[in-house]
């Protein structure tokens, strides 16, 4: 299993980055940076490019709306120039509320439009004249639209690869298929290995049914906070306030994805009580409402038997990749902490 961990949204990104140094030479393979509604994320991934050598640079993830497919493709091949060929490209839908509310663009069809920019950040990379016509996205543009002067390009550089890997957040039936029959990476939120199967199974061997046997196996990211040691249970709640924001507040009532899944995992009391919270503005109880049945099955903290079963099920369930937060209080903490976790990995 790959290692890679995800980068914060907010602030110190200079200090956080002399982090990922150390973590680099410590095993590190790939590091996700974020794009919400703070600073962009590429801007952050050129610096990263700058001051690493060798681990991979994803974005996790740029939303598709808020950017077109060629540029998207660009940006994509600029990165991977900058790293000498050490990008991957992590799209995903976000959500109506920050597409709307931040972007002012219209939330539809998320699958199809996810699929479009696959498809067209793959002709670009091959330096194809670009002629693409599909459901919402048309180059050049069909006659009747615009001036009529759009005409066929293709990208006047040339990437260092024509295949970078693209890997999508995706957690619906219709995406997660999609995903699976297209994307080089899948990269679900909250995965509950116990539940994958019965959640996600179906959906997986769809799109898998339909995958060009030329690809590569789909890359499976999953894992959760890591760090090793006896009486650290109480360390297994840090993620709470994170998961009470998604799972409450991203999102209104009856369009909310995480609270969806949360919910589908059999805790549909639970999910209703922490957005009930949340939007209520009791972010601090919402957290408290998180069951602790699920901070346990999610995070690997613990006793090194403790880590390594869950690592087990996590492979088990069919994780490939692993996306973790290490736990320490130090950098030096955290860089043992990825090296016991990654000659734990080399056992399995």
């Amino acid at each position: 299993m790959k290692i890679s961990t995800q980068l914060g949204y907010a602030g110190g990104f200079a200090e956080t980055v002399a982090e990922v140094q150390e973590l680099e030479q410590a095993g590190l393979d790939t590091v996700w940076v974020a794009e919400a509604y703070g600073f962009d994320g590429v801007s952050l991934m050129g610096y990263l490019a700058a001051k690493t050598e060798r681990v991979e640079i994803a974005s996790g993830i740029l939303p598709i709306y808020t950017r077109t497919p060629t540029l998207l493709a660009m940006t994509a091949a600029g990165v991977d120039a900058l790293s000498g060929g050490r990008a991957m490209l992590g799209i995903g839908a976000s959500g109506p509320q920050v597409i709307e509310g931040f972007h002012g663009v219209v939330y539809d069809a998320p699958v199809t439009r996810t699929r479009e920019v696959i498809q067209i950040c793959r002709q670009v990379w091959k330096r194809e004249r670009l002629e693409f016509q599909g459901k919402k996205y048309q180059m050049p543009l069909p006659a009747g639209q615009g001036t009529g002067l759009g005409k066929p390009l293709k990208l006047i550089t040339h990437p260092v690869r024509e295949d970078i890997p693209i890997t999508v957040a995706a957690l619906g039936p219709k995406s997660v298929a999609m995903t699976a029959e297209l994307a080089d990476g899948w990269l679900p939120i909250f995965y509950l290995a116990p539940k994958a199967q019965e959640r996600w199974g179906a959906a997986l061997e769809a799109g898998r049914a339909k995958r060009d046997p030329a690809r590569k196996p789909l890359e499976v990211y999953a894992g959760g906070a890591v760090g090793f040691g006896d009486d650290l249970e109480k360390l297994r709640g840090a993620g709470r306030p994170m998961i009470a924001l998604y799972v409450g507040g991203m999102g209104a009532r009856g369009k909310n994805f995480y609270n969806e899944l949360f919910a589908s995992y059999g805790y549909e009391k639970e999910a209703a009580e922490i957005q009930d919270l949340y939007l209520s503005g009791k972010k601090a109880e919402a957290a408290a409402a998180v069951p602790q049945s699920f901070i346990d099955a999610t995070t690997l903290i613990g006793p090194e038997g403790f880590v390594r079963d869950r690592l087990a099920e996590l492979k088990a369930s069919g994780v490939t990749a692993l996306n973790v937060a290490l736990v320490g209080h130090s950098t030096a903490e955290r860089v043992a902490t990825l090296d016991k976790l990654r000659n734990m990995v080399g056992a399995l």
